[in-house]
């Protein structure tokens, strides 16, 4: 099985082949590195930028409103705020030009800690991504959605902020991608370049096929009675575990896209279970999953059985490199366990 490095990189290279991809670039992007988690690697359409990154999201918007699709990555989030006056710009072109000037642009950037990357390269965009109006944003949880979100992404007319949960970078999946060889050896053998000198390597592409996860569509991952946790990224598999740890009958959703996202999946599911957590890694102050939350009361307030709760990292200047302070500054199973017991003990 791919892990979600591989799947991205496959998608863009269905993207090249298929859907007109002329330009992949960014810092270190393009060969030898192929990004600094190999999601470029052996693509043929890449190239290294300048470690600039207002340079990288402006070379993106001019590409895109001469309508040639591209896809810049800026290498880490933590060094994306500041673009932040770029973004908004190019969130409200096509709107302010009345359509006239669409913006197909995909930009993509690692979020999120778990690999012990201390104070800056740690940090989460959720919460920053989904107040930029005009953007689409997604972050896949696993690396057949991560296939499919970024097949979505390179569909659309929209800027799209695809944000890729760096812990799980390297995490395998549980499902085919479409076209995959079922040997994970054989994929590695034919996509990864090896180590040492790779100026003659060449990618051996698999020929995958399309798959596209709709932008704004959730997904069930565990269905239950007893509560709703919503989550997304690297939390969602771990929301997942504390499920399964508890005894089940915990409804698991995986919101896969942050803007548009699926209310109605959500909803759907508080009116069933009444109780629901929303989990992320992001600071708790301005979280994404207290909107989620207010929304929850303002339209379910008299179907709710107990208080609706937000699970999110502390708000803290940044994370430590020890693993005690990585560990204590964003969620972690214990976390989400002990959320859940008290949501479901909870008397209505």
């Amino acid at each position: 099985m791919a892990n979600m490095a591989q799947a991205i990189r496959l998608a863009l290279h269905f993207g090249e082949e298929n859907l007109n991809v002329k330009d992949i670039f960014g810092q270190d992007v393009g060969a030898p590195l192929g990004g600094v988690f190999t999601v470029t690697q052996g693509l043929k359409t890449t190239w290294n930028s300048p470690l600039d990154e207002r340079g990288i999201i402006g070379m993106a918007m001019g590409l895109a409103l001469a309508q040639s699709r591209c896809v810049a990555e800026i290498q880490f989030c933590d060094y994306i705020f500041n673009t932040i006056d770029l973004l908004k710009i190019a969130g409200n072109t096509c709107w302010s030009s009345n359509g006239n000037f669409p913006m197909p642009m995909t930009v993509m950037t690692p979020v999120g800690s778990g690999i012990r990357g201390s104070i800056y390269h740690s940090h989460s965009f959720d919460a920053w991504a989904t107040r930029l109006p005009g953007w689409k944003i997604v972050m896949p949880s696993n690396p057949l959605d991560a296939y499919g979100l970024m097949l979505a992404a390179l569909k659309e007319p929209n800027p799209v902020l695809y944000l890729k949960p760096k812990a799980l970078l390297r995490v395998k999946g549980e499902e085919l991608i479409p076209g995959e060889p079922a040997d994970e050896k054989e994929l590695k053998n034919m996509i990864d370049a090896p180590l040492g000198d790779r100026s003659q390597w060449k990618p051996k592409w698999p020929k995958v096929k399309d798959y596209t996860v709709e932008i704004g569509k959730g997904k069930i991952v565990r269905e239950g009675l007893k509560a709703t946790v919503v989550s997304y990224g690297r939390m969602l598999p771990i929301c997942v575990q504390a499920s399964d740890e508890l005894g089940g009958d915990i409804e698991v959703i995986d919101m896969r896209s942050l803007y548009p996202y699926d209310w109605k999946l959500i909803k759907t599911s508080i009116e069933k279970t009444k109780r629901v957590l929303f989990v992320n890694e992001d600071t708790e102050l301005t979280n994404f999953g207290e909107h989620l939350l207010r929304r929850s009361v303002e339209e379910l307030f008299y179907v709710l059985e107990a208080r609706p709760r937000v699970l999110a990292g502390k708000h803290l200047p940044g994370i430590g490199l020890h693993p005690v302070l990585e560990d204590n500054s964003v969620p972690q199973i214990h976390d989400i366990k002990h959320e859940l017991s008290e949501l479901i003990a909870e008397q209505a």
